[in-house]
């Protein structure tokens, strides 16, 4: 019983050690991110329909990459939150169109998808890393920034937050 508790604690100590880490890491490499309102009044999407930023709603915009071996981590996080919130994700030197809807056809992701295969976009956003995700509030100021993996949680909170 002792080894297992003994376990138990350096788990728990790596588990909040990794945590802070990569919180620390996502502060530093968002400081470079653009900061100002979002001014997407719509988008056309992959699927040839055209996304409308809801003007009363909270809104969730992810960045991320086919070859982004965290983005894969993290796209069933973002499918979760599509279901509860506004969410455009934005897939960044991915391919063409064609290429973005088999990769999310094969993984089974079911976002909204804008395709940057010249990372046009990624680059009036300051992007550096993938993922990245911003999350405005419901005036589409800037309320939170985030580079690397975000929980599921951690990212709900931040809607609810940005949503009040």
């Amino acid at each position: 019983m002792k080894k297992i508790m003994h376990y138990a604690k350096e788990i728990i100590f790596l588990i909040v050690t990794v945590t802070i880490m990569t919180n620390i890491m996502s502060l530093y490499k968002s400081q470079s991110l653009t900061h100002t309102p979002l001014n997407i009044r719509s988008i056309e999407l992959i699927d040839g329909s055209v996304y409308k930023v809801k003007s009363d709603k909270p809104l969730l915009v992810h960045f991320w990459a086919t070859w982004c071996p965290v983005c894969k981590l993290e796209a069933s996080n973002i499918v979760f939150l599509s279901k509860h919130f506004e969410v455009l994700t934005i897939a960044v030197k991915s391919g063409d169109d064609a290429k973005v809807r088999h990769f999310l056809q094969e993984h089974n992701y079911n976002f909204k998808v804008f395709n940057d295969p010249n990372a046009a976009l990624a680059s009036k956003f300051h992007i550096t890393g993938f993922p990245t995700t911003f999350i405005y509030n419901k005036e589409h100021k800037l309320a939170f920034s985030d580079v690397g993996y975000s929980s599921t949680l951690t990212l709900y909170l931040k809607m609810l937050w940005a949503g009040r």
